[in-house]
Parts: structure tokens; C-alpha cells; sequence
């Protein structure tokens, strides 16, 4: 780790006490930081506040008093917490700079970055990155917003590593000289506009993955998407890699006759790849180019692309129970996820299951999408459940049924289902209403399904 006297007697708030939160505090205080952190939570039961308390570290929860921005010189924010937050919105009006562990990361590692960002697909296309770059000369170290602080790896990464990072919109608003040697951009859809209130906003956050990119950096883009080529692609200084579906690409990554290609050379066939879907296609063709640039052999490409099953609950293949093939896809909390997997299994019929938390939003963009994919029958559970009904019978599914949950609707799946078929968990909501999260949704699915082996 590189090191600076940049937070040295440095007075600096870190607002929200998460993974980062902590991490941040941890290694700032390590380099002669003042710090204080704060939480809207109750903390006094909180080990890693105990922890930090220990450590000397101001620890203040159950609120934002705003006094503690006094004498305030940087503010570390958790990604999630909005800019409309009063503590945010009162360092703005002090001047206060406003930054995200990310940015921290970068300033000390001694490590170059891989960043990876998009709307949808990342933790995947992070996680074959991670795998590709161990036929490398570095050693890749996977971290970000897939589950681990940059503000903890970076302490014990050396220049022999690279620091495979999947960055968030909200990750990345928070940033100013974050420089990665690769930025990748998947894609961008209509997402988290709560939040930035506008999709140009979401995609200028988005373009800080390569703001202070030079020529002598690589963007691997999606040449596919308007807003990515448009946004993110045209203004960006490093040298571009593409990669498509579409065209034929021949500086980046394509597909031509069902082959997988890099710069015109074959790398293998797609029907070869072990995870199934267009989009995962996409994520492979993604992470091909990243391999690419840093010339890992062709070979060690296609057999991580041959043996990669998925990063758990995001089209996570199961196993094939009592001939019916089972895929986990609990990650799907929107309409455009499960679009994508029902769409994942050309001549296969699905039985899916489906529902969750009610965020408000009705499902008729998915209608068309459940009027094309070969689905044979519907299980409902959740807060959804009466409006995804409405959907299901707008598009004449055959068979539709309401149940209590996921521990419900697994039986009922298989007694719908025959070999051959594929038994599909992609909830198109959020797992709030039932469960604490969708990994528990989708260890509870799995579980259930264990049960008829």
C-alpha cells in the first residue's frame, strides 16, 4: 500500500457504518486521521462499532447530528445513503468534499484496477474477470460493491496483484481521481433514477469509471448500447475495446457463426459455455476482451468460460432433480432480470416461480415477455402475487397458481413439471416481504429442492 500523509491530521466523517464504513475508518485512522463515524442506527449493540471505539474512533448512531460536521475536512459516505440526506446536503452547502471508499482505494494501492460497472450483469462479469486474470502475470483479487471493502484489500495488495472491482453508480458518484488501468461499462438501463433522478445523471455516474483514464488505459465497452457509446464510449480518452453481439468488432470481442471471437482470433463455441442466456453472453464477451488486454492465453479463456457455473442466485444453475434442470435467480428483483432468464432456455419449457415485495410498479412491460418465453406454468407468491396474476393471464399463460412462498411453490413445480423441463426461480421483485434478502430466498429454494433427490 502506497503511503500518504493526504489524511493526516485529517478531520473526516464517515457517514454510514457498512463493510466500507468500517474499512474506511479502519485504514484512515491507520494513516493519522481524526475520525468520527456516524449512523442512523442504534449502534450500541454493534460489534464493529465496539470495535472502532477500541480503536479510539468517535462513534455516534441513532441519528445525524449535524454538528458534527464542524471542522469537518472530508466526508467518506456509504454508497447508499442519497445526496437529499441532511448530513449530505449540509457538507455540500460547507464545501465539504464528498467521497466514497472507492476513491480512498485508489489513492493508496499500490495495485492497478480492473473496474467493472453496468446495470445489470457485473458481479457476473467481475467474477469471470477475477477468473480469467489467474491465467495472467498478476494476481487478481475480486472486491467491491460484489461483497468485499476496496479499503480492505488494498492494504495487502502489492503491484503483482490486480484488484478486479465491481463498482456501483453509487460507488462511482463518490469518486474524483479514481484512476483503474481497465474500466469495463455492460451496459445502461432505467435504473436507480430514484436516486439520480435522471438517466443522464445515472449514466454520468456511471462514466466516472473512465474519467481520468489516459491512452495508455482500456475501456471495454458494450458497442451494442446507444447510451454506453453515446454517454460513456465517445468522450472517454482511453483506447477503446468493444465488444458485441451485433457487429463484428474486430479490435474487441464478437460472436460470428457461434464462435467466440477476440480481435479475429476463435476463442470457442458458444454452445460450449457453461452458463446459459444471451446476457451471460454478453457478460463472457466482456470479460474475453479484459482477458485480452492483458494476454491471457485463449485456452485459459475458454476453459474458465466452459467450467463458470454463475455467482450465486443470479441464474445459479442447481442441478438436474428427477430429470428437471434448476436454476436459482433469486438476484432477479426487476423486470428486465427476469426478462433475460426467461429468455436463457431455447426449447426448453420453463415452470416459473415468481413474486415478492410491491414497490408500487405494475408488470405489464413484462406481459410480451411471458407471451414469448415457453412457459408452461406460473407459480405466484408475495406481495406481487395479484398483479403478476394480472399479468400472467394477460398473456394467456396455461397454468397459473397462487401460493404461500418459495417453500410452496417448490412441490408444486415439480408436480407441474416433467423431465426435460426447466424449474426456474426469477422473482421479478425484491424478497423483503417474506424473506430478509434474496440470497435467503434463494438458500431456502435450494434447500426445497434438495428435498425430492
Amino acid at each position: 500500500m502506497k503511503t500518504s500523509n493526504e489524511f493526516t491530521n485529517k478531520k473526516i466523517l464517515v457517514l454510514g457504518l457498512g463493510k466500507s464504513g468500517y474499512a474506511a475508518a479502519k485504514l484512515t485512522k491507520s494513516m493519522g486521521a481524526d475520525i468520527t463515524v456516524n449512523d442512523r442506527s442504534d449502534l450500541s449493540a454493534n460489534d464493529h462499532a465496539r470495535d472502532l471505539k477500541s480503536a479510539g474512533i468517535h462513534v455516534v448512531g441513532g441519528g445525524h447530528p449535524l454538528e458534527l460536521l464542524d471542522g469537518i475536512d472530508l466526508m467518506i459516505k456509504n454508497p447508499g445513503i442519497p445526496y437529499t440526506n441532511p448530513m449530505v446536503q449540509r457538507a455540500i452547502e460547507l464545501n465539504i468534499p464528498i467521497v466514497t471508499e472507492v476513491e480512498i482505494a485508489g489513492l493508496l494501492s499500490d495495485a492497478q484496477f480492473i473496474g467493472i460497472t453496468g446495470s445489470n450483469g457485473k458481479t457476473t462479469t467481475t467474477m469471470l474477470i477475477g477468473e480469467m486474470m489467474k491465467g495472467s502475470k498478476y494476481e487478481p483479487i475480486v472486491a467491491g460493491n460484489i461483497g468485499t471493502a476496496l479499503t480492505s484489500v488494498v492494504q495487502k495488495a502489492t503491484e503483482e496483484d490486480v484488484i478486479v472491482a465491481e463498482l456501483s453508480s453509487f460507488q462511482l458518484l463518490g469518486t474524483r481521481k479514481f484512476h483503474p488501468h481497465t474500466a469495463v461499462v455492460l451496459n445502461i438501463f432505467d435504473h436507480h433514477l430514484d436516486y439520480h433522478g435522471t438517466v443522464k445523471n445515472y449514466a454520468e455516474a456511471k462514466a466516472r469509471i473512465t474519467t481520468n483514464q489516459t491512452a495508455e488505459d482500456a475501456l471495454v465497452y458494450n458497442a451494442d448500447s446507444e447510451r454506453v457509446v453515446a454517454y460513456i464510449a465517445e468522450k472517454s480518452k482511453a483506447r477503446k475495446v468493444p465488444f458485441s453481439l451485433k457487429t463484428k468488432v474486430e479490435d474487441g470481442a464478437y460472436v460470428s457463426e457461434s464462435v467466440i471471437y477476440f480481435k479475429n482470433e476463435p476463442i470457442m463455441k458458444v454452445d460450449e459455455m457453461g452458463l446459459p442466456g444471451e446476457h451471460n453472453l454478453m457478460n463472457a464477451l466482456a470479460a474475453v476482451a479484459v482477458a485480452g488486454v492483458y494476454g491471457v492465453p485463449k485456452q485459459h479463456m475458454a476453459d474458465v468460460l466452459r467450467s463458470f457455473k454463475g455467482a450465486r442466485h443470479r441464474l445459479e444453475y442447481v442441478d438436474v432433480v428427477q430429470g428437471r434442470t434448476v436454476y436459482n435467480d433469486s438476484k432477479a428483483t426487476n423486470i428486465i432480470a427476469t426478462t433475460k432468464a426467461l429468455h436463457a432456455f431455447p426449447g426448453k419449457e420453463i415452470v416459473l416461480l415468481a413474486g415478492g415485495l410491491d414497490r408500487g410498479n405494475t408488470f405489464d412491460a413484462l406481459i410480451p415477455e411471458l407471451k414469448k418465453a415457453p412457459i408452461k406454468a406460473v407459480l405466484l407468491f408475495g406481495q406481487t402475487q395479484k398483479k403478476l396474476l394480472d399479468a400472467c393471464e394477460k398473456a394467456s399463460i396455461p397454468v397459473i397458481r397462487e401460493v404461500e412462498n418459495v417453500e410452496a411453490a417448490v412441490p408444486e413445480a415439480f408436480a407441474l413439471s416433467k423431465p426435460g423441463d426447466v424449474i426456474l426461480l426469477s422473482p421479478a421483485c425484491a424478497s423483503w416481504d417474506q424473506y430478509k434478502s434474496f440470497e435467503q430466498r434463494g438458500d431456502i429454494f435450494i434447500a426445497e429442492v434438495n428435498k425430492f433427490r
